[in-house]
């Protein structure tokens, strides 16, 4: 069995994310998401207008997702693929390079994002409309 992993805070859950899911998915036989925690969230200072427990939940009902597990930390990554057994970790190309030293553990593969839609432009565009 191929395992695959992604990253993410996942707020405001839009079709970019859905399709990143299903792209991911299509790579291996499990798609596992490290959800990021509120904690972790605060750290690095981003503000997530669902709880962590709410965002896993819709995370966890997307048929694309077979697991998902809490991010706590920049550094887990190397521990999660070697304890999970990930064959192949997936991000969006916004991230290129950033996680190459991963590919001593597993194929590091950066998808393209899905263009004209992102959460900072949902939350700009609910915010210009209240």
């Amino acid at each position: 069995m191929k395992k695959v992993i992604t990253y993410g805070t996942f707020d405001l859950l839009h079709y970019g994310h859905i399709l990143l899911f299903q792209r991911a998915k299509a790579l291996g036989d499990h798609l596992t998401v490290a959800l990021s925690t509120d904690t972790f969230n605060q750290i690095k200072g981003k503000g997530a207008y669902f709880s962590y427990e709410e965002r896993k939940l819709m995370l966890e009902a997307i048929r694309y997702v077979d697991t998902v597990i809490p991010e706590n930390t920049w550094e887990q990554k190397q521990s999660d693929i070697i304890d999970n057994h990930v064959d192949i970790f997936v991000m969006g190309d916004d991230w290129k390079g950033k996680f190459d030293e991963l590919k001593e553990y597993c194929e590091v593969i950066y998808l393209s994002r899905t263009p004209d839609i992102s959460t900072t432009t949902i939350k700009k565009t609910i915010k210009n409309t209240d």
